[in-house]
């Protein structure tokens, strides 16, 4: 065992080997960047959020709605990354947080991070076994229920995860890209084209008019959604080479990439149908039951009935590896938590390939937790697993965003660190501005985005002021316990 690793490692009190420190200098910025696109899936965020934004958002302006979200993401990510500099560690958010706003705030974020991540990954799970079960039945005539897919799967990304980061940024990098390049080439190839039937259709996708046409505040809150598990740049910062350099870099690139792809895309889908047609074909395809439809049909007519064949494949692998790329998220937090002593010290526990096998554990047993009621009950995997996680995952995670802009600005206004206004006070303020404006949409639309009714919805906001009370309870109760010994 060399230096570095005898030095990560500390003893618990039962004698358990237990270590301080994730495997350094395991990632770069692309094997970083991997990780961010691979949480956005880009074909599960094409085929599964643009035809309901543009069904019942604002229509031929969803583009834009990609381009605003694009924009506070942006500025939010100045401050991040500023705060970054100064604060390296697995947990992210909630150190952010806690940095800034106190010790009881950052152990409330850190169970509304882990919710959320968690709650994100049950969803994931249940569209991804309503996905394969068709999907293998076509291929190989063998009939299996949704969540024996699930379950195999869990198995899996277990296993891979247990084998360390590198391993599964080469897995993530060889599936996104398969992904991300189709839908890019399409994009591009209609553009050069000039557009569909009705031209490129700029004004009708880009114009004030446009933007702000039908119900804008569905096609914002799902493209916030598209830029969801962003804080991969910072949960790896331990395992980047020069975190200084690597994590803002990567950081950056993720947000314009993302923003990018997915306005490009969605911008030349609704110019392959025609701006005015987009709407009708968008709803057309959620009343059939399939709105992958509206994706798959236009690329298809631009590349070939293969197209038909392999996306649905690519569907299936986007979504295991952005279940991948959240089991990777949520056993850091569970391994910083542990580390911080929020959690058992046990979940620190590191395997020869120093990952955090045990938090993995754990985190999969989680994922099964919140898979199997769906199971047993007999519910749909899309319309109550996917739908009421994935919307719930979201609110959680809009909450993290905007507490952490607070902590920025309060951290640099009492350590002045920095003395940047751009990077420590007005882009953080501008950020904070427009995320409250996104939680603010997201709850006036969350029965519509869970797709559930009035009840259900209030139910699902309401856990996450609770888990975020839970966290914070269970923080001053350690606290006395740690003070009366």
């Amino acid at each position: 065992m060399d230096s570095q690793t005898l030095s990560a490692q500390r003893t618990a009190t039962d004698g358990t080997p237990t270590a301080t420190a994730l495997k350094p200098n395991a990632l770069g910025v692309l094997g970083i960047l991997f990780f961010v696109l691979s949480g956005q899936a880009p074909l599960t965020g094409i085929a599964g959020a643009a035809p309901i934004s543009v069904a019942i958002g604002n229509g031929a302006g969803t583009p834009a709605a990609y381009v605003l979200a694009g924009a506070v993401i942006l500025l939010f990510s100045v401050g991040f990354v500023a705060m970054g500099r100064h604060v390296v560690d697995a947990g992210a958010f909630y150190t952010y947080i806690g940095t800034g706003l106190g010790r009881t705030a950052g152990a409330g974020s850190a169970a509304v991070a882990l919710f959320s991540y968690c709650i994100i990954q049950g969803a994931m799970y249940g569209l991804y076994g309503a996905t394969m079960s068709p999907l293998v039945a076509h291929h190989t005539g063998l009939e299996l229920p949704w969540w024996v897919w699930a379950l195999l799967t869990m198995a899996v990304v277990q296993a891979l995860a247990a084998t360390g980061i590198e391993v599964g940024a080469k897995v993530l990098a060889v599936l996104v890209l398969a992904e991300f390049s189709i839908l890019l080439v399409f994009g591009l190839v209609t553009l050069l084209k000039g557009g569909g039937p009705e031209g490129l259709g700029v004004a009708e996708s880009f114009a004030p008019s446009a933007v702000l046409a039908g119900a804008p505040g569905v096609a914002v809150m799902f493209a916030v959604a598209s830029m969801f598990g962003f804080e991969a740049t910072a949960i790896y910062g331990e395992e980047a080479r020069d975190a200084k350099k690597t994590v803002p870099r990567a950081t950056y690139l993720s947000v314009i990439v993302v923003t990018g792809f997915f306005a490009l895309t969605s911008w030349m889908l609704i110019s392959a149908w025609g701006a005015s047609k987009a709407p009708g074909a968008a709803g057309e395809a959620l009343a059939g039951g399939d709105s992958s439809g509206f994706v798959f049909a236009p690329i298809a007519a631009q590349f070939g009935g293969w197209v038909n064949e392999v996306l649905p494949v690519l569907l299936a692998t986007s979504l295991f590896a952005g279940i991948l790329t959240f089991h990777n998220s949520a056993n850091r937090y569970l391994f910083s938590l542990g580390r911080d002593r929020l959690l058992p010290r046990r979940l620190c526990r590191l395997n020869a390939r120093h990952a955090p096998w045990l938090a993995g554990c754990v985190q999969t047993a989680i994922a099964l937790a919140l898979v199997l009621p769906f199971a047993l009950l007999g519910k749909d995997p899309v319309v109550s697993l996917f739908s009421w996680f994935s919307g719930l995952a979201v609110l959680a995670m809009m909450l993290l965003y905007l507490l952490t802009s607070l902590s920025v600005i309060v951290f640099f206004r009492r350590e002045r660190a920095d003395a940047r206004r751009w990077n420590t006070l007005v882009a953080p303020a501008l950020g904070a501005v427009g995320l409250a404006g996104a939680v603010w949409l997201i709850l006036a639309n969350f029965t519509t985005l869970i797709g559930g009714d009035t009840g259900t919805a209030m139910w699902l906001v309401g856990s996450v002021p609770v888990v975020l009370g839970a966290g914070v309870a269970a923080d001053r109760v350690r606290r006395r316990r740690t003070t009366v010994r």
